[in-house]
């Protein structure tokens, strides 16, 4: 499967000590979807039912709901 993120972020972030302190363990996200990027925080369940020939987009503020299909990939053989 396939996602469209967008990020409005313009640059970095930067982690420091603090970041990790008293949380003991971290995640770091790598769907993409985590409101507290670049930890995660479980956003990603959402994705669970995702099917591989598809591409999603995300958009957190769409009353609709947050996950749309975009397009469906389709497999050529040669």
């Amino acid at each position: 499967m396939a996602r469209e993120v967008t990020h409005t972020a313009h640059g970095p972030r930067k982690i420091d000590r603090e970041d990790f302190e008293p949380q003991g363990d971290i995640a770091i996200c790598l769907c993409g979807l985590s409101e507290d990027y670049p930890f995660c925080d479980g956003s990603h369940r959402e994705t669970e039912d995702e099917r591989a020939d598809v591409t999603y987009k995300y958009e957190g503020n769409d009353p609709d709901g947050p996950r749309h299909e975009i397009a469906e990939i389709v497999y050529v053989d040669e």
